[in-house]
């Protein structure tokens, strides 16, 4: 069986948003129940920015992404992630495709907010405020919409080009360019910028909001003023990740906040160990660290899709 070679192209083309949120809830389901394995991501750093490799099984198929951050990249024309995957037959180890994974990490990060969103916002959710304008916000509206009936998108970014670029790349939807807090003053919040310092204080933050926290990913970032973690009930992917690489890394190694105080993961909430959200007044807070699951899941449903349709390069390793 010849080893799938599937280019960007190829694999945005095979993408599709409802698809993937639906396979990466499964995932997590299928981790909670213990029939998922997954290491901790391993970082590795470099003079211009890091690389993450990612490994991860579920049922049916193994793989590992091999991923950067480097943020000085659009300067130089190249995005600031980029990411190979290789998925692999867990039975024979065999090698079944090898794919490209900067679209498949922008969808899959989108899909784990909006899974979070589902289970943690109110369920009345109309308003959604973005910070940080870059290009993931555009998967984390698409995804939200999934979701929620969103009437109103409020986006902010310290720079104006990248908002009008959103805003222009989203015309079917309501999209102002505001401040900070005003954009935090929404019903969901999606913060996604790479700040290693708070852009988003308690005070602007209203009884019953949702916050997705995203862009932190690495060791010293941080978006949220500690003080909203204190009050919030937060919900992370993976707590080790979170504890050393998310939002709550920063309050952690400072003393302003525990990791015991996290109060579930999402695979708890997902499968109604944990209750989700159960106050409309209550601030809720989800650690987005990105987990190798959600890459070997959407990877799986990319490869099936592939071989079905067929007519992609391949080449044989045996």
């Amino acid at each position: 069986m010849p080893t799938l070679l599937l280019d960007r192209n190829a694999v945005s083309d095979l993408l599709d948003m409802a698809e993937v949120i639906r396979a990466v809830e499964e995932a997590f389901i299928a981790w909670a129940e213990g029939k998922a394995s997954m290491p901790p991501k391993s970082y590795l750093v470099v003079g211009k920015g890091d690389f993450r490799a990612m490994p991860a099984a579920l049922p049916g198929a193994a793989g590992v992404k091999w991923v950067n951050v480097h943020t000085q990249n659009p300067a130089r024309g190249l995005p600031t992630v980029i990411g190979i995957l290789i998925l692999s037959d867990p039975e024979t180890a065999y090698p079944l495709a090898v794919m490209d994974a900067t679209e498949i990490t922008a969808y899959r990060t989108a899909a784990a907010s909006a899974i979070a969103s589902k289970f943690l916002a109110r369920r009345d959710s109309r308003t959604l405020g973005i910070i940080g304008a870059g290009k993931q916000a555009r998967y984390q509206i698409l995804a939200q919409a999934e979701v929620f009936d969103i009437r109103q998108i409020n986006v902010f970014d310290r720079s104006q080009t990248a908002v009008e670029t959103l805003i222009d790349s989203l015309p079917d939807f309501t999209v102002r360019a505001c401040s900070a807090e005003q954009a935090a003053a929404s019903d969901i919040v999606c913060t996604l910028t790479t700040s290693r310092t708070p852009v988003v204080m308690r005070a602007w933050v209203a009884p019953g909001t949702h916050i997705n926290a995203v862009g932190a990913d690495a060791a010293g970032k941080q978006e949220l003023e500690p003080a909203i973690l204190k009050d919030a009930m937060v919900v992370v992917d993976d707590l080790r990740q979170a504890s050393a690489a998310g939002e709550i890394n920063v309050p952690v190694t400072a003393g302003l906040y525990s990791a015991d105080d996290v109060y579930a993961s999402l695979g708890e909430i997902i499968t109604g160990r944990k209750p989700g959200r159960t106050d409309d007044s209550v601030i809720t807070v989800f650690d987005s660290t990105g987990v190798a699951i959600e890459d070997v899941a959407v990877a799986r449903i990319i490869y099936e899709k592939a071989r079905a349709t067929g007519g992609y390069p391949t080449m044989d390793l045996v």
